[in-house]
């Protein structure tokens, strides 16, 4: 089956022909979990259904920021020694409604608070599904040993559903609004890169030059590397640097943390043409950029990016 091949290289474009402009240009596969914390509500929120028909006669959109919505399993394959991939399915004529870069927000219930009420765990993911498929959305998953929400997902089945509101809208990517973007992701933290990658690069208009470091503690850890690396090979205005904690013997990239050097040599320098993108966890992003604020706002920036002269209008924490 198409979609399990697509998880033995986890980057494959479902369902959507690779054409060539100027640039390549392609559907993207998936989506891997934001790096943004768990949180736990209290709730028993409204609950709509996709197959409610628009009444002001709008093009159907799968998402609704208000409400919580069911969508069903299709099918989910191994990804990886530690990360699955999940397609899920709505109504064929609509499209998700999902923005660059925004992510969805999941729930799953677990138990019942001292009140009787049921509590939930939930958890931001950000889909690189092509925004204009109809008819689905895929995310690709981290599974964490002790991560309450990625095991839920672990534990579906084919039929079963998981409840999505969205989307949550992060960055407003639009086209060149940017002579060069640098990006820095650590592990899950590629997603929001991946998602404005995707849409830079099938647009031909879109002129944005674009630079990754991504950083991961071993090679077989680097989520959608096969997928990154022809990108790479066939758009000269995207270049990327891998670097990991645990190399192998043959590795032939970059080896330890995300250091200076490597943010002098593969990203641009400061400049009002620039933007900077973190995203990853705590470690890494107090190393790079300092974390957000407890409020989520962007906070101060501090760390590598902060004395390399970079300013805080020059950086975005996902």
């Amino acid at each position: 089956m198409f979609f399990r091949r697509l998880a033995k290289d986890a980057w494959i474009s479902f369902g959507d022909r690779m054409k060539s402009d100027s640039r390549i240009r392609y559907g993207a596969l998936a989506a891997i979990s934001g790096g943004v914390s768990t949180c736990y509500v209290f709730s028993s929120s409204n609950l709509v259904y996709l197959d409610q028909p628009n009444e002001d006669g709008a093009p159907k959109v799968a998402l609704n920021p208000d409400k919580w919505i069911e969508f069903k399993l299709q099918d989910k394959v191994q990804a990886s020694h530690n990360s699955q991939l999940f397609r899920f399915s709505f109504d064929p004529s609509a499209k998700l409604g999902l923005d660059v870069a925004s992510c969805i927000i999941t729930r799953a219930p677990m138990g019942q608070n001292a009140e009787g009420k049921t509590k939930y765990v939930i958890r931001p993911y950000t889909p690189i599904s092509d925004p204009n498929a109809k008819g689905y959305f895929d995310l690709l998953i981290k599974v964490y040993p002790e991560g309450k929400m990625s095991q839920h997902f672990a534990s579906l089945k084919p039929g079963d559903v998981v409840e999505v509101k969205g989307p949550i809208e992060k960055l407003r990517y639009s086209p060149n609004m940017k002579k060069h973007i640098g990006m820095i992701a650590g592990g899950t933290g590629i997603t929001p890169m991946l998602q404005i990658i995707d849409a830079i690069l099938k647009n031909p208009d879109d002129n944005t030059q674009v630079s990754l470091l991504y950083a991961n503690v071993s090679p077989d850890d680097i989520l959608l590397k096969k997928k990154l690396d022809v990108l790479a090979a066939s758009n000269p205005n995207l270049k990327i640097f891998y670097t990991v904690d645990n190399p192998t013997k043959d590795w032939l990239g970059g080896k330890g943390y995300i250091s200076k050097d490597m943010v002098v040599k593969g990203l641009p320098s400061p400049s009002d043409d620039t933007l900077i993108l973190v995203c990853g966890p705590p470690g890494l992003m107090k190393h790079i950029s300092g974390d957000k604020a407890k409020d989520r706002s962007q906070g101060q920036l501090t760390g590598i990016l902060k004395e390399l002269g970079y300013t805080e209008d020059m950086v975005y924490k996902f």
